[in-house]
């Protein structure tokens, strides 16, 4: 494997996050023009544009990582390898296509090593909150606030907050819900369900639905990084490089 400093790889990847989260924010406020992919799912010129950036800039950063981004179809059929990039260059496009001014929609960079996530960078460019963790670093929010560092909370006497898919809740989720007897639930898109359990916002995020595993490389690298873990419901372990990286369901967990 090509050893890496991890602290400068976050730092790099936080300014290829923020230039990926200009060019969505500059198509955002202007008209959107929506495609639509083979599955049926939205793709718009925020989607590649950002994933132009970001591929761009890793071939320069660090060459000699394989790459796997959503919108790269190609990508997808390539041999998993003991080391990889997985991006989402637009993680919430239902959300971003809304609107709604929540701005749930995040650029995500994530690296695999020997199928764990080890680092990953969140950004939400809408609420310019960007979340960084490595393995090696620990996991931080970046904000108006400034840098800190994140971990998870221990679960308030009041009882445990879950968060869940805004476009994507079914009835399994529902059903874990009512059966762990969770009574409060944040609705929230993209990868920052991730997120608000690494910094104490949140206690658990169950997820049955379909996802693939560029959707959650990066916010499970830094709800891992910030003390968390996210496993199956049988209770093994979460890992990557499954067949053409699609997941199956998975708890991600803060304390709870």
């Amino acid at each position: 494997m090509i050893q890496i400093d991890y602290s400068q790889l976050l730092e790099e990847l936080r300014e290829v996050a923020r230039d990926a989260g200009r060019e969505i924010m500059r198509i955002y406020e202007s008209s959107i023009e929506v495609n639509f992919k083979d599955d049926g799912s939205p793709v718009t010129l925020a989607d590649e544009a950002a994933e132009n950036v970001i591929l761009g800039k890793l071939k320069e950063i660090i060459p000699d990582i394989p790459i796997i981004s959503e919108e790269n179809s190609s990508s997808h059929q390539a041999e998993v390898t003991e080391q990889f990039f997985l991006i989402d260059p637009l993680d919430g496009t239902k959300e971003f296509l809304k609107k709604d001014g929540l701005g749930s929609f995040t650029v995500n960079i994530g690296l695999i090593e020997n199928r764990i996530p080890t680092l990953g960078v969140v950004y939400a460019p809408a609420l310019d909150r960007m979340f960084f963790a490595s393995s090696a670093t620990g996991a931080f929010e970046e904000s108006k606030k400034g840098i800190q560092k994140i971990t998870i909370r221990p679960v308030p006497n009041s009882g445990p907050i879950a968060v869940a898919s805004v476009s994507h809740r079914d009835e399994s989720t529902n059903n874990w819900l009512n059966s762990n007897h969770i009574k409060d639930t944040i609705s929230i898109g993209s990868s920052l369900k991730f997120c608000l359990v690494a910094c104490g916002e949140a206690d658990v995020y169950p997820r049955f639905g379909p996802t693939m595993e560029w959707d959650t490389a990066a916010g499970d690298a830094v709800l891992r990084s910030a003390g968390g873990k996210v496993l199956l419901p049988s209770g093994e372990l979460f890992s990557y490089g499954k067949s053409n990286y699609r997941n199956s369901a998975f708890i991600a967990h803060g304390s709870f």
